[in-house]
């Protein structure tokens, strides 16, 4: 019922980073470490653990360094010929994913972002993963996501449950009456892009992870841009359930951690850290150590 897999993963990452500069004037956010990882590569091995060897970055005018990161670097592979441990690191990212780019001129929205993905998605299913939107490596949510499509079909979305005083944030779901949001998927019937709390039809929020059918770009081009002349995915996929597609959500419950804040970012850092295969030992008993000497 689900139709063909998902192979293929578009990642918006055209944005400024304005909240991140100056550092942001040269990197590209996406690109800032957690540790010695960026987030972009995170993301993209969750979309490569999951069959999707096709990865389109999305990315603004001049910001080559996205693409960059992942390409065959000979020369540094050669400098690395004695170190096996770092070649094989180097050498991981570079095998990760096949890895295309296109530019969105101008940060039009995450909705202008991803119909630049419909010639890359070739008339297929479109797998859509924030990179601010990290999902620890202990909990699966693309697993999850990707069953319920192959059970059900149409759309699947990631929710998280957050409280009502949040909501505004977020696109929200409607679900379906009497849907029970504890089972492996929970019927929607409509979304609200950032509604006033009062007003939000549920407490499930949209995460940045999303499995979208190929009518996802016939929706684009005809929604019309909200709010900073931006176009909203949200009212795409909302043009597509009310239609009629059959759009479920996945509840995440595991851990989730937000790069797209200073202070998230920050603590990211601090949690991934501690896990660490080489430092997280080092770090975590330096940490308790300064937690302690701090509160005394």
């Amino acid at each position: 019922m689900g139709g063909p897999p998902v192979t293929r993963a578009l990642i918006p990452a055209a944005g400024r980073g304005t909240r991140f500069l100056p550092v942001t004037k040269a990197v590209p956010k996406e690109l800032l470490p957690i540790v010695s990882t960026p987030a972009l590569q995170l993301v993209v091995a969750e979309a490569a653990s999951h069959g999707m060897a096709d990865v389109l970055l999305v990315r603004a005018e001049g910001r080559t360094q996205l693409a960059d990161y992942f390409a065959v670097d000979e020369e540094l592979e050669a400098a690395l010929a004695d170190r096996p441990d770092l070649l094989g690191r180097v050498r991981e990212v570079e095998t990760l994913a096949r890895i295309h780019q296109t530019v969105q001129a101008e940060p039009r929205g995450l909705g202008d972002a991803v119909a630049r993905g419909e010639g890359f998605a070739a008339g297929g299913p479109l797998a859509v993963l924030l990179p601010d939107d990290l999902i620890d490596d202990r909990d699966d949510l693309l697993g999850p996501m990707l069953s319920a499509r192959a059970e059900r079909g149409g759309i699947v979305l990631a929710l998280l449950e957050v409280p009502r005083s949040e909501i505004g944030k977020y696109g929200v779901a409607r679900l379906a009456p009497g849907a029970d949001p504890s089972g492996d998927a929970v019927a929607i019937v409509d979304l609200v892009e950032k509604p006033a709390p009062e007003q939000a039809p549920s407490t499930f929020a949209l995460i940045g992870r999303y499995l979208l059918p190929p009518e996802i770009f016939a929706a684009l081009r005809e929604t019309d841009p909200g709010a900073g002349g931006e176009v909203q995915l949200t009212d795409a996929i909302r043009r597509l359930t009310l239609a009629g597609v059959p759009t479920h959500g996945v509840v995440f419950r595991g851990r989730r951690y937000d790069t797209g804040d200073r202070l998230d970012y920050l603590r990211a850092v601090v949690q991934l850290a501690v896990r660490h295969p080489d430092i997280g030992a080092e770090f975590t008993s330096w940490l308790r150590e300064y937690v302690r000497r701090t509160l005394a």
